[in-house]
């Protein structure tokens, strides 16, 4: 974000890419799932412990935050998560498989392809982890990194070598859009990270996996304290905002606007730093784009006023390096629970604060990825469950519940990657 070099990246033209699939879907073994267990198990030690790349731990971390203005912390917890996941993703997988599609059942828990696609983002390191589990369910797995990340899943991409993948099952292709594109053409399948209209031009094709803005939702149904509001701030503003999990809107049952004007006061007093700080809390983007992000969030606002710029003066991007700008958060209430500016998500803590009757039911607070209850009412809980457009249902105060490497993020990928296929075989001998 200082605007100096940080790396060179050589893009992969389409035919490229489409030839590096070619030969992934030719070559690539399928390991026993033991195998690859172990092999996910020791990236994931020398991702967050080994020089790779020429970047140790804490200078991969600083490079990131720079490239993508996601405030280290974001990376530094990457390290240790990634570790962590990774030790386990052998049982994460298993336990995804149907209970009946075993061994000893009428029908198996199979791939169905061999090559996964990846177009990945820039927004949270994390994200990587993801693709991960295609490994251990036996898929080859190519990559296009997003254009300000390529750090996190070349160190990844490099662990996993070290560690015993074979070659012929993990690649790197950086490229632009259209070459994005050739990659989940050519591809078995495809994971997808986007945006609406990234959404809006691959719904319906069952071979690619979207996953778009998440629209994370809380129900605030009770009172409102200083511990409310610390876990308010938290799932806002964690990691900067830039998690498709970060809260967009809270819906309350109670005086909203005293709501929105006490969780103002507490985002705003966020540190203005560079984001290679240890104490940064904000994204960074350039000046240009981030006051772009600004003139947006009012247009969304519709004439509303952002009650957080009220604590800390007119300037909502202060420039901190170079032509890095921070985005001070943005907090706007709004007098309905259908107001179109709840829809809005941005790449920075911006909530929308509306009000919430019972009457309301759940048709607010659904399209959420995910959703927390803050509520004793039962039946919103069931409803909430019940609701396909709820992706994650969070019922109370459950700190960094999004890191649950057993929780499915938008669903199992399994579901996706796999499908169960029927299996007979004779039984005791007999034959037609």
């Amino acid at each position: 974000m200082t605007g100096a070099p940080l790396a060179t990246v050589h893009e992969a033209p389409a035919l490229l890419t489409r030839l590096t699939v070619k030969r992934m879907r030719a070559t690539a073994g399928t390991p026993s799932a033991r195998e690859s267990a172990a092999v996910l198990a020791e990236a994931g030690r020398r991702f967050a412990k080994d020089t790779l790349a020429g970047l140790g731990p804490e200078e991969y971390a600083e490079a990131q935050a720079l490239a993508s203005g996601v405030p280290v912390r974001a990376a530094r917890r990457t390290l240790a998560r990634l570790e962590q996941d990774a030790a386990v993703l052998g049982d994460v997988v298993a336990r995804q498989r149907p209970a009946d599609a075993g061994d000893s059942g009428r029908s198996r828990w199979s791939r169905r392809g061999r090559v996964l696609g990846v177009v990945a983002p820039s927004n949270h390191p994390g994200t990587h982890i993801a693709w991960l589990q295609a490994l251990a369910l036996g898929y080859s797995v190519a990559v296009r990194p997003g254009a300000r990340d390529p750090f996190t899943p070349q160190r990844l991409v490099h662990a996993l070598l070290d560690a015993g993948l074979e070659p012929g099952r993990i690649s790197l292709l950086a490229g632009p859009h259209a070459a994005a594109d050739s990659l989940t053409e050519a591809a078995d399948l495809g994971l997808v990270y986007g945006g609406e209209s990234t959404v809006a031009r691959l719904r319906g094709n069952d071979r690619v996996l979207v996953r778009g803005p998440g629209r994370s939702k809380i129900l605030v149904d009770g009172p409102v304290d200083d511990a409310l509001l610390d876990h308010l701030v938290a799932e806002t503003a964690g990691d900067g905002g830039v998690r498709c999990t970060n809260t967009t809107a809270v819906l309350t049952s109670g005086d909203h606007r005293a709501l929105a004007e006490a969780l103002a006061g507490r985002l705003a007093a966020l540190p203005v730093l560079p984001v290679t700080h240890a104490d940064a809390a904000l994204p960074v983007r350039p000046a240009a784009e981030a006051h772009a992000l600004r003139a947006a969030v009012a247009k969304a606002a519709g004439g509303a006023p952002d009650l957080a710029r009220r604590h800390y003066g007119a300037e909502t991007t202060p420039v901190v390096d170079g032509d890095g700008a921070v985005l001070r958060p943005a907090v706007v209430a709004v007098d309905r629970p259908d107001h179109p500016a709840l829809a809005a998500e941005f790449p920075f803590p911006c909530v929308w604060v509306a009000p919430w009757r019972p009457g309301d039911g759940i048709a607010p607070l659904a399209g959420s990825l995910a959703l927390t209850l803050l509520t004793e009412d039962a039946r919103l809980v069931d409803a909430a469950l019940g609701d396909p457009t709820i992706r994650t249902v969070v019922h109370g105060r459950v700190p960094g519940w999004w890191q649950d490497p057993y929780l499915p993020h938008d669903g199992y990928i399994g579901q996706f990657l796999n499908e169960v296929r029927g299996y007979a075989v004779p039984v005791d001998g007999e034959q037609e």
